[in-house]
Order: C-alpha cells, then sequence, then structure tokens
C-alpha cells in the first residue's frame, strides 16, 4: 500500500506541468515556468497582435529546465543527457538559448529526425502497400537524410524529386514515382497535389484531376535484370494537346521536346506561387508544435481556417527571402517566445487552445520514445525484419529514430502508432494514448527488470535503520541524478520534502522503494510527453 501511495503521489507531483497544474502552483511555477512573454522577434509581434483580436494573453516562458528538454526532442528527436542539462542550467549566458539552438542544428541527429519526418510524409516503405523493397527504401531514404544534412534549399528539394529519373538503387529520388500504390498518372498527381500543396485531389471535379494528371502522364517505368530494380524515365512522347492548364489556372504551352514534368515544376516552385509555400511552413509549424496553422495539413486549401493569418503569410516571405532555408524557419520559430511558452496556460484563458496560447502537449513519437528508454536504462532494442535484405537485422549501433523503413518489425513501435507510411497522411502516424501501452509501461516484464537494473547501479544502502548526514547528501546526489536523466530537471524542493521523508523513515525497504520512484518517473506524464 504504501509503495501504492509513492507512485501515485509522485504522478500527480511530476504530472503538474499539465493543465491540471493549477493544484499545484508551488510547484509549476517554480519548475515549468520562467520569465514573462517578452517580444523576441517579429513572429511574436504578429502573434500578439493576433492575439489582441482574440482577447487572449499569451503564457509565460517556459523555465530553461522545460527548454533544454523540449527543444532537445523537437529539434533532435532525442532526450538530453543529464550531462547536457546540467550544464545548461549552470550556463550563466544570456544567450544560452540562442546558442543551444545553433548547437542542435548542426548536429547529425538533426538530419536523423527530419529524414524520420520526410520519410514519413514521402512514403518511404520497402513493404505493401508500396513495395519500394529493401534496396529502393534505403537508397530513397539516404537519399532525403543527405538533402536534410546537406540543408539543400527547399524548392531544389522538390524540383530534384519531381524532375528525377534513373534507377531506383541508385538514384533516390526516383523513388517518389514509385512510392504509390499506383503508378498511374492520376495517382502521382494525387501524391505530388497531397505532399507539396496540401490539396486532396480526389475533392476537386473531375476536369481539374484531369489537368493535374496530364503533366505526370510521361512518367514511364521500365525493369531491369536486377532483382526489383525499376528505371523512372521521361518517356518523350509528345501530348494529346500542347496546351495545359496549371492549378492556379494560368495556362501554359508544352512543347514536345519538354518534359511536362519540368514545366510543372518551374510553377510549382516559383517565388509567387503562394500555396507552395503556406503547405510547407504550415507543415514545420505542424512539426514544432504538433499543430498547424490550419486544422489538417492535408487539405489545406484556399477557403480553409487558419489561426494567425498574418503570421502564416510574414514566415512564407521569410521563406522566399532565405531562398528556401528551411533551417533559417526552424531558428526563427525556435528562437521566438512564441515557441518558449510555457505550456500551462493562463488561468484566466478559457478560449480556443488552437491558438497556441501556451506550447501544446503531446506524448512522444514512438521512436522517440524507444530512444528515449534506450538512453536511460542502456537497453538497446533489437530490430529484425521479414523482408530480405539489407534490412534481416539491424545494428545496435542504429538509433530507432535512424530507422530506414517501417517494414522493419518492432512490437513496441507498433504499439506506439508509429507511421505506416501507406499514404503519406500526417493520420497515418497515431500519437493517441491506448490502453495497451499504459498496461505495457505499467506492468511489463521489460519495464520492471529495466527499472530494476537502473535502480541497482547506484547501491541504495538498505541495510541501516537511520541514515546519517553523508548518507543523507549522497541519497540527495542519487535522487538528483535520477531526475537530471529522467525528467531533464534538479528535483523540485517540495519533491525533495517529500522524498527525504519517504526514504528516511525507519524500517524502509529503500532499495524497493527507489525501483518504485524511477518506475513511477517513467510512467508520469512529465517524461511522456513533449512539455
Amino acid at each position: 500500500m504504501r509503495v501504492m501511495i509513492l507512485t501515485l503521489t509522485l504522478l500527480v507531483l511530476t504530472g503538474a506541468f499539465s493543465q491540471e497544474a493549477e493544484a499545484q502552483p508551488a510547484l509549476s511555477s517554480s519548475v515549468f515556468v520562467g520569465k514573462q512573454f517578452q517580444t523576441q522577434n517579429r513572429i511574436d509581434e504578429l502573434f500578439l497582435l493576433s492575439l489582441k483580436k482574440q482577447n487572449a494573453k499569451p503564457s509565460p516562458l517556459c523555465s530553461n529546465e522545460v527548454f533544454v528538454r523540449r527543444v532537445y526532442l523537437d529539434v533532435l528527436g532525442t532526450l538530453p543527457t543529464k550531462e547536457n542539462v546540467a550544464s545548461f542550467l549552470a550556463d550563466k549566458n544570456a544567450e544560452k538559448r540562442t546558442q543551444l539552438i545553433d548547437d542542435l542544428l548542426k548536429r547529425r541527429e538533426f538530419a536523423d529526425y527530419w529524414a524520420l519526418k520526410w520519410s514519413d510524409v514521402l512514403r518511404v516503405k520497402a513493404e505493401f502497400p508500396i513495395n519500394l523493397w529493401p534496396n529502393g527504401a534505403m537508397t530513397y531514404y539516404q537519399w532525403i537524410h543527405q538533402t536534410i544534412r546537406e540543408n539543400r534549399p527547399y524548392d531544389q528539394f522538390v524540383r530534384e524529386l519531381l524532375i528525377s529519373d534513373g534507377s531506383n538503387f541508385r538514384n533516390g529520388a526516383s523513388n517518389f514515382y514509385r512510392a504509390v500504390t499506383n503508378k498511374d498518372a492520376n495517382t502521382l498527381a494525387e501524391a505530388v497535389a497531397q505532399t507539396f500543396l496540401g490539396t486532396q485531389l480526389g475533392v476537386l471535379p473531375e476536369e481539374r484531376q484531369k489537368e493535374w494528371a496530364v503533366f505526370f502522364s510521361r512518367v514511364g517505368y521500365k525493369e531491369t535484370a536486377q532483382w526489383k530494380e525499376e528505371i523512372v524515365f521521361w518517356t518523350r512522347k509528345p501530348l494529346e494537346s500542347p496546351d495545359v492548364t496549371f492549378p492556379d489556372g494560368t495556362r501554359g504551352t508544352i512543347k514536345p521536346d519538354q518534359d511536362p514534368r519540368q514545366q510543372f515544376a518551374d510553377w510549382l516552385t516559383a517565388p509567387n506561387n503562394r500555396q507552395f509555400q503556406r503547405t510547407i511552413v504550415n507543415r514545420i509549424w505542424l512539426w514544432l508544435f504538433g499543430k498547424g496553422f490550419t486544422a489538417d495539413p492535408n487539405d489545406f486549401r484556399n477557403d480553409s481556417p487558419v489561426v494567425h493569418e498574418e503570421l502564416l503569410d510574414d514566415l512564407c516571405k521569410e521563406l522566399v527571402d532565405s531562398r528556401y532555408d528551411l533551417k533559417h524557419l526552424y531558428r526563427l520559430i525556435l528562437n521566438s517566445a512564441t515557441y518558449q511558452q510555457s505550456s500551462i496556460p493562463q488561468k484566466s484563458y478559457h478560449g480556443d487552445p488552437e491558438t497556441f496560447v501556451s506550447y501544446p502537449i503531446r506524448r512522444m513519437e514512438a521512436e522517440v520514445l524507444q530512444d528515449a528508454l534506450t538512453q536511460i536504462f542502456s537497453v538497446p532494442p533489437k530490430y529484425q525484419s521479414e523482408v530480405p535484405e539489407p534490412f534481416t537485422n539491424i545494428p545496435v549501433r542504429y538509433r530507432t529514430i535512424m530507422l530506414p523503413d517501417v517494414s522493419v518489425t518492432s512490437s513496441f513501435l507498433e504499439m506506439f502508432g508509429r507511421a505506416t507510411r501507406d499514404t503519406g497522411l500526417e493520420s497515418d502516424r497515431n500519437n493517441d494514448v491506448t490502453e495497451s501501452q499504459q498496461l505495457f509501461l505499467l506492468n511489463s516484464t521489460e519495464i520492471n527488470n529495466w527499472t530494476g537494473r537502473f535502480a541497482s547501479k547506484y547501491k541504495i544502502d538498505n541495510t541501516r535503520k537511520n541514515i546519517d548526514n553523508a548518507g543523507r547528501n549522497r541519497l540527495m546526489e542519487i535522487l538528483d541524478d535520477v531526475w537530471l536523466t529522467i525528467l531533464s530537471r534538479y528535483p523540485s524542493s517540495v519533491e525533495r520534502e517529500f522524498l527525504k521523508a519517504e526514504f528516511l523513515t525507519q524500517g524502509v525497504n529503500r532499495e524497493q522503494k527507489f525501483q518504485d520512484v524511477i518506475w513511477s518517473l517513467i510512467n508520469s506524464k512529465e517524461f511522456l510527453c513533449k512539455h
């Protein structure tokens, strides 16, 4: 019973960052909330103007403890180490948040994590129903990873995909035309519309759909003698009519010696194509906040309701002015007070949470959670795949966010809702909390074994009834280490007093209670969620 009381109490305390935090004002204010909202750049200026029209106020900034964890998870998909956290909190530099953002954007893990994001959108999957096959999936993933690592301009990234030709085993971009359920012009047009313009082609009149499809009606496929290799090429067959209509209604002419895809790519990436810019800006905002400017990033029509319209348009201008430098966009957003808000909204605000009056709380993605548990417990997962080489066995050095293909077998990732990559829609990833997830974290043998081994390395003294001052100090050092490792912060004063009372009581099985503490932290909202 005492173990249960300890566990439930810790769950309440460590869950205090959520909206229920009003019941724990001392803890939330000291641990999760920092300075008042202060304008950092033009994002904040436009954000405040928009909130004023809605009679809303932003939340205070998050604390340094919250920020360091948040930015590591949002930029790298990786939990900061205890050394990362301690170093950041000890740094007295007033510009340390900006410096950390710059440092994270340069790290290789940035490409690892964002290649995962783009692989979901671009449907990198070896097996049914996409059927890229292992070599094609790996080549496609490596191309995506390289373009992100090089910070290739977004318009160039898209153009290379649209006009790609060649072997799917040698030119990764050519797999864009293979990563579809059917290789006909209509399906290819639907993939392009959804991925780069946030448009569902199926809702348009049939005549409009045909106007889109004509640009991709001369994509050909040819098999080779190598198993599952396929050549993507422009057939060079002239269109039935040289006159075409672009998606915005403008007219054009395709000459017999011109690839229609080239003309479409020119139109799509033109500096005046507002919808192209709005779609990628909205997608990046969604990935950093968990919500976009519009409700559905894959159904972003001209009449779609948009929050903070002026802010969205200004970010589009920034994107064009920076020559489609996506890292410039990340840097602007991450440095804004809008992004650095606390996840605890103002007590007086009861309006629409979609206005971003606080940082949206959401669960870590399946791959990120798996890597976080691996980092904490030093138990690397073993991945296998039912498809042929090269994915039969994944090297242990691979972190989960680096997996190139969702065909790799993992019951954990399936349970926690990794993307299926069947459609490229954001809904392919299921971030809902399920009973099976809760039962795994609460009762599974794996979690019990991991927490037991983790607790045993600290060698908690369980023999003496009383602990002297040196022992008490050592106990507090251990708890500091655990909090930094799991929650990326030191224990609050409330938590310290509670833990002292629990661990210094005579007759307590401290070793078991210590394992219960670790188990409680792993099951807390504060650990499982981005906040």
